[in-house]
């Protein structure tokens, strides 16, 4: 069931400056590497990375975790 928001001045999030070329884009720098892994298949194993970048919070690298 939803339920109305209540507004709390301690949920603000902070602004972090980008800086954007005249396109509109801009560069992400690794900062971290979070974890490794070698994902196996059949024929071949596939190394996973998984990192944090300069733009991004550890929340948002980590993904949200669920209590079941």
């Amino acid at each position: 069931m939803l339920r109305k928001y209540i507004a709390d001045p301690s949920h603000m999030l902070e602004e972090q400056p980008i800086s954007l070329q005249k396109d509109l884009s801009y560069e992400e720098e690794p900062v971290q590497i979070l974890d490794r892994k070698e994902q196996e298949l059949r024929s071949k194993s596939i190394p996973l990375v998984k990192v944090l970048w300069r733009s991004h919070q550890v929340e948002e690298a980590l993904g949200s975790q669920r209590s079941r």
